[in-house]
Parts: C-alpha cells; structure tokens; sequence
C-alpha cells in the first residue's frame, strides 16, 4: 500500500445500518494508513447527530473524516454534490500518498461517484416549493402519477413513495423541458478512482442485525432524539427536509407534529430502520465487484480479512 504505486484501490466499507461500518473503516485507516471519506446521506448533515451514528471526534483514533457533518440541514444536499466533493477529497488524500476509505451505507452515493449523473439544473427553490406544497396536500404517491404523465421511464425505475427522487425529476422535467430519461445519456464519464475501487459489504447474520437496529433505535430515544428534533424544528428547518425525512427522523416529526404517539413513534422507527437495512443490501447485490464479508463490521476477523484480499494486485475487485 505504499504511496508510490500509482494504481493503489479506493476502499470502500459499505453495508445496512448497524452493521458495523464506521469501526471497521477506522481500524483499516490505521492499519493501511488512510483517511475516512464519508458515504451516509444523513451524516453529511450538521445539527442532525443522536439517529446518524456519527463516530464521536473522540473515538475516531486520530483518523480525519471528510465529507461529515458539515451541510445546513435546511439544504437538500444531493448524491451528485457528494460526488463531485468525494472526488476531490479522493485527489487530496492521495496526493498525500494516504488510502482513501469510503464508509457508508448510502448506496446511491456511490452510484454516484461510480457512474456519474448527467449534468442537471440547479434547484430551482420556487419550483421546489411549489411541488413541496402538492407533496403535503395530496401525499408522495400523488406526485409519483404526475411524473408517470412526465417522464414514465424515470417513474418506473422509482418507487412510489421515495419522493426525493421522484421530486428531482419533477424540477429536471419542469426545469429544463426534458425528461430526466432522456438526459442520462449525457452523463460525463466515470472518474478514473471509480476504476481502482474495492467494494466491500457487511452482511452479518439477520436476526442479529435485526436485534441491534432494535436496541440502539431504543437508545436514540433515550438519548433524547425527540428533544433534538424539536430544536431543529423551532431553529426552522422544514419537517419535509431530506434532513428530516431520513430514517430515524421523520417518524419523530409526525410525533411532534402530533400525527402519531410517541410508542407508535418508536415501533415505526424500528420497523423503517429494518426495511432500510433489507434495501442497501439489495441495493448493493447491485453492485458489480461488490465482496461480502459475513459478519459485523467489530469482527477481528473480517479486518483481516479485508486486509488479505487488499494485498491482492489492484484494480477490478473479485465478483
């Protein structure tokens, strides 16, 4: 791994919540000698911290954290914003002769840097707006049927209810006169660290990660999560914020907002939170390259592991 090798990988720690990630990319950053680059699309968020995860400054061993709590959460940050960024932290760190590690679990984060997006409007916040006042009245799934009349390629790879997405179409549509559909072909080619990846995903066994999403969804709430929402809501950011909406937050909002009570509130978020963790890993089944290592991210063994295989020859990790 020595920084005269000019086809060193890009590591990449991916898997479902709770599985682990954050540690292991720690120990590899210290063995390998490497920087984290931050891969969760709710870390990147400041003020947003009990339900995130976040590595405490104290217990990150000296390793620095890019790409981490550093966004507005009034700010719908977007996967292509964080690859453009991811980018120029993978040119810095290397450019130190260190190993850049990406931990996550944000799958279309990496899609992102992987295959890039086309280049696509800035938002237009009247437009958003507007689309955000259909979304409160008439719900998610009404917005998913305006854009099956608008672009139904783009409607049919999305589902129903992920209205980020569904929403950002909408704008490109709107914006720009063009499908999104019709935009992808235009999408600028991969950055040559996307060639050198290696991909590897947690995948410890179910029951047990079930367990654990279960007892640290408990500990948010006694850690006061319902207390930090409400700040951020009386501080003003929108309850229909990507910041708020993320898993583990907005079951919360429609507590405070007085749609459910709170044991519903921690019951749903049990429930969301497992769902979540069963779609990264389909997502990254997806995921060409992608190597599995069957356990938490705690495990000596998997370290070991992962550090064997990255003394196999770089390029285009094993199927």
């Amino acid at each position: 791994m020595s920084a005269s090798q000019s086809l060193n990988p890009v590591v990449a720690i991916v898997g479902p919540t709770a599985s682990g990630k954050s540690t292991l990319g720690i120990e590899l950053a210290l063995q390998l000698g490497g920087e984290i680059i931050n891969c969760d699309s709710v870390q990147v968020y400041q003020g947003i911290q009990i339900a995130t995860a976040k590595v405490p400054l104290e217990e990150r061993q000296g390793i620095p954290h890019h790409l981490i709590d550093f966004v507005p959460p009034q700010v719908n940050y977007t996967a292509g914003e964080w690859a453009r960024e991811a980018i120029a932290k993978i040119e810095d760190i290397e450019s130190r002769g260190l190993v850049p590690i990406l931990v996550g679990g944000t799958g279309l984060y990496l899609r992102a840097w992987r295959h890039p997006f086309f280049p696509s409007p800035q938002t237009d916040e009247a437009v958003r707006q507007r689309i955000n006042r259909i979304r409160e009245t008439r719900g998610a799934e009404h917005l998913h049927r305006v854009l099956k009349r608008m672009d139904p390629q783009s409607a049919a790879e999305l589902y129903p209810r992920d209205w980020p997405r569904v929403q950002r179409a909408i704008e490109v549509r709107l914006q720009t006169g063009r499908p999104m559909s019709q935009q992808k072909s235009e999408r600028p080619q991969s950055h040559e660290s996307a060639n050198r990846l290696r991909l590897f995903v947690l995948n410890p066994d179910r029951t047990h990660l079930y367990d654990r999403i279960n007892r640290r969804t408990e500990q948010h709430f006694e850690a006061g999560l319902v207390d930090e929402v409400e700040a951020l809501l009386a501080q003003g950011v929108p309850p229909n914020s990507n910041a708020l909406g993320a898993h583990g937050y907005r079951r919360v909002v429609e507590y405070l907002l007085g749609k459910r009570d709170l044991e519903s509130a921690i019951e749903q978020t049990k429930q969301d939170v497992r769902n979540y963790a069963k779609r990264q890993l389909t997502w990254f089944r997806r995921e060409s390259g992608a190597e599995w290592l069957q356990s938490f991210g705690e495990d000596p063994a998997v370290r070991s592991l992962v550090v064997q295989t990255l003394q196999d020859p770089p390029g285009i990790p094993k199927s």
